[in-house]
């Protein structure tokens, strides 16, 4: 059925006996299950070994796998020896097989700009697929909407349509695609970066919300203790990179840039520090405290580190390796012929919160009313709802919770998707920019605007959600 309660009945093995996990069933009913999950809802993709859960978590699950799924063919595409591979694609490389196409002329050093074209094409395919859902998804309010049967299932047609939109994002022309698309990500990772900090926001009100809880059922010392030690840590973290920042990205004759930069964003910590721990504000919201405004202080450095290593002035942007080995030398920017280091410290940390915010925008169930007016969610429900989740054989299953209102807004968890394609895309190519005649990669001051001004905005928001029910006095923020 398209419930697939059928298909999940087999799948459930022997839980009683404890016997491993395993499907023994006829054919017929092998190829009538497929057919059930191929086209049925959220519950398929559960087996008989997983908890019970909802719908609505099981699907953005789901969305986020294929969109890490596509963040691991990305990487792929950019370790080397890869280029060797991508040259048979037709039209794509100088040396590689071409296309009887007029106006298509293999002109590009694959040597130098394999990962580029390669990353941006498969993450464009998979802004297409998420851009797409995004239009369809508007203005869904339930369950019962025929769309929602669109969002919540037929995950096998979908997959299939983002492998056909990536094999023919492959054959795109050179020419105006690449310059456009690099701006279309520059912008659509700003945005993105504010989101992953308004995350992280609503991640540490949860921590440290729960933790307060913890500390007034019992053992309070221990817990407040693990609060302060956290917070200490943030701050010392956060402190020392202000110190190193300073000795090591402000040298240069030309980085008046990056003191202004360390300078500012170090005083806007400090103010969102204080204004946590007004006693206004702690009235209003007593789960609020130092706690977030470590972390999202923290947060702040790494985009402050994150956005001088794209300084393409190298005397303000020295390595990491030459850090370490504590040498003077600036790294000098690819040359045409040359391999391009895509990755480095700072990308390998984004990555790393990039995949944390995924997956905690999956499974996220805030009580935080700021934050989930942003994110366009509704208040979590209570744990003990999933018993709800329980068919009469005593199988726990998927169910929907979303008869009578959506949980959270499909279009604007698309829309999330399809930023984070774009982030992902920067992220891997380093924010390079390619050179005119596309032999060469080269950094741009253009990131490292883009990067210091969203981690402006973000602690604009963060100290909005602080305070607007100072502000707001006439509004319900219960």
């Amino acid at each position: 059925g398209t419930s697939g309660r059928g298909l999940c009945s087999l799948l459930y093995c022997n839980r009683m006996t404890g016997s491993p996990c395993h499907c023994n069933w006829p054919d017929y009913l092998q190829l009538s299950g497929l057919a059930s999950c191929l086209c049925g809802s959220a519950p398929c993709l559960l087996s008989g070994c997983c908890p019970s859960t909802y719908n609505s978590t099981v699907s953005r699950l789901a969305f986020s796998f294929l969109l890490l799924l596509g963040t691991l063919v990305s990487v792929i595409m950019i370790l080397p020896g890869m280029e060797t591979q991508l040259k048979k694609i037709p039209g794509f490389c100088v040396g590689g097989t071409s296309i009887p196409m007029p106006g298509i002329v293999n002109k590009v050093n694959c040597d130098v700009i394999v990962g580029y074209k390669s990353v941006y094409r498969m993450c464009f395919a998979m802004a297409c697929f998420f851009f797409l859902f995004f239009i369809i998804m508007i203005r869904v309010r339930s369950s019962k909407d025929p769309r929602a049967s669109l969002q919540n299932g037929f995950w096998f047609f979908k997959f299939l349509v983002l492998v056909g939109i990536t094999v023919g994002a492959f054959f795109i022309p050179d020419g105006t695609f690449n310059t456009v698309w690099f701006y279309f990500g520059m912008l659509g990772s700003f945005i993105f970066i504010i989101i992953q900090l308004i995350l992280l926001v609503d991640f540490s009100h949860t921590w440290n919300q729960s933790w307060l809880e913890n500390a007034e059922e019992g053992n309070g010392k221990c817990w407040f203790s693990a609060l302060l030690s956290f917070t200490v840590l943030h701050y010392a973290l956060a402190f020392s990179a202000v110190v190193v920042f300073y000795v090591y990205y402000t040298t240069g004759d030309d980085c008046t840039e990056h003191k202004v930069f360390i300078s500012l964003n170090f005083i806007f910590c400090i103010i969102v520090s204080i204004v946590a721990i007004l006693p206004k504000v702690q009235e209003s919201q007593p789960s609020s405290g130092l706690l977030q405004a470590s972390f999202i202080s923290l947060y702040t450095m790494y985009v402050t580190w994150s956005a001088m290593t794209n300084n393409p002035n190298r005397k303000c942007n020295p390595s990491l390796l030459n850090l370490v080995q504590n040498t003077s030398t600036p790294t000098p920017t690819p040359a045409p012929g040359q391999g391009v280091q895509w990755w480095d410290a700072q990308g390998i940390i984004g990555l790393v919160i990039f995949f944390f915010c995924t997956l905690y925008a999956s499974i996220r169930s805030s009580n935080n009313t700021q934050v989930n007016r942003l994110m366009q969610t509704k208040e979590g429900l209570a744990a003990d709802d999933h018993e709800a989740a329980t068919w009469e054989d005593g199988v726990r299953r998927a169910v929907d919770n979303e008869e009578e209102g959506v949980t959270y807004s499909y279009a604007f968890f698309h829309f999330s998707l399809f930023l984070a394609s774009l982030y992902i895309m920067m992220t891997l190519t380093n924010w390079y920019q390619p050179d005119a005649d596309y032999q060469a990669m080269q950094s741009c001051m253009q990131a490292v605007w883009v990067k210091i001004s969203s981690s402006w905005i973000g602690l604009a928001v963060y100290l909005w959600t602080l305070v607007a029910p100072l502000i707001l006095s006439n509004r319900d923020f219960n």
